[in-house]
């Protein structure tokens, strides 16, 4: 009887050993999506599912998903490190309405990166538009590398971490986003506790409300901000703003083109600091705006003409 018990002690470790060895194959490093593929395919290259989110419960964490052709993929809500790549061929996208097309909500040492995707929102005619294109809540960092992301309710990428976060954009698109005064194309908003640092480069802002928006509001620790070769115009609002009266935003802005903007470039809020160099800010109502005990500083290498008001930055001296 004992020899019985024992043996099937044994079968029943053994079993679960095998269940849990299953699992950890049911998972893939790298997995594959299509426009005709099923999610109830294990994902791979010769039978892709036809969504991020069938893809994604099949996927490591720190793996990676590619498209193997044109399609729409589905929004999706990311928990854990991943990398979402749509250059695999044709033009990946995510249509969405009334919802947010991608939500990171990941581990405080995840990185997310997305590259090669289309965020279509429906906006500004759809009868149902997006709310945000991207939405980031917690993780370590978040790249975007080529997104285009366009016709959202509120923001296209809205970066409002809970933690210690970073972002980094990088030759993308974000355009037509918000709605009447609200919204807008880029923010940057660490919540109570968090710290929110961002990177942008060659990235167009175009024809939303309000361009890119950091903002340090709601958290006492710094809000970094870079931005270089980039465009900002045709926006209903500042085409770039640094807003804060509790926290503090540091803006470095090199090689910006600001136009047709309500204002082209603002600084608003004690502890709102814009450190300008290099950039054309022409065609708006108001080139450069300082209120409400803002600061904005130029390294005098810059051409503020050409627009209503062309305003007048403060010389930044002894900077190198």
């Amino acid at each position: 009887m004992r020899a019985l018990t024992l043996s099937l002690t044994v079968a029943t470790v053994m079993l679960a050993m095998c269940l849990q060895v299953g699992t950890a194959h049911a998972q893939a490093t790298r997995t594959w999506i299509s426009g005709v593929g099923d999610d109830a395919n294990p994902c791979s290259r010769t039978a892709p599912c036809k969504t991020f989110a069938g893809a994604i419960s099949k996927t490591s964490a720190g793996g990676e998903i590619d498209n193997l052709d044109t399609g729409g993929f589905g929004a999706l809500t990311i928990t854990k490190a991943i990398t979402l790549d749509g250059g695999g061929g044709g033009v990946a996208s995510i249509l969405v309405a009334g919802t947010n097309g991608i939500t990171v909500a990941a581990g405080v040492n995840d990185v997310v990166t997305i590259r090669n995707i289309q965020f279509n929102g429906l906006g500004p005619t759809g009868a149902s538009v997006g709310t945000n294109g991207i939405q980031f809540n917690s993780g370590a960092a978040l790249i975007l590398e080529n997104v285009n992301v366009f016709g959202f309710s509120t923001w296209g990428i809205d970066f409002v971490p809970s933690g210690a976060s970073e972002l980094y954009v990088l030759n993308s698109y974000v355009t037509s986003n918000g709605t009447g005064t609200t919204g807008g194309g880029i923010l940057i908003q660490a919540k109570s506790g968090g710290t929110a640092s961002a990177t942008l480069s060659q990235v167009k802002v175009v024809n939303n409300n309000v361009g890119i928006d950091a903002d340090g509001e709601f958290t006492a620790n710094p809000t970094p901000v870079s931005i270089r070769d980039s465009v900002s115009s045709g926006n209903t609002e500042a085409g770039v703003t640094a807003t804060t009266t509790s926290g503090t935003v540091t803006m470095m802005i090199d090689r910006l083109t600001s136009t047709n903007n309500n204002i082209g470039v603002k600084a608003k809020g004690t502890g709102a600091t814009v450190y300008l160099g290099n950039s054309e800010i022409t065609g708006n109502v108001t080139g450069v705006s300082v209120v409400s005990s803002g600061s904005m500083l130029s390294y005098k290498t810059n051409e503020i003409n050409g627009n209503t008001t062309d305003g007048t930055p403060l010389t930044a001296q002894g900077l190198n």
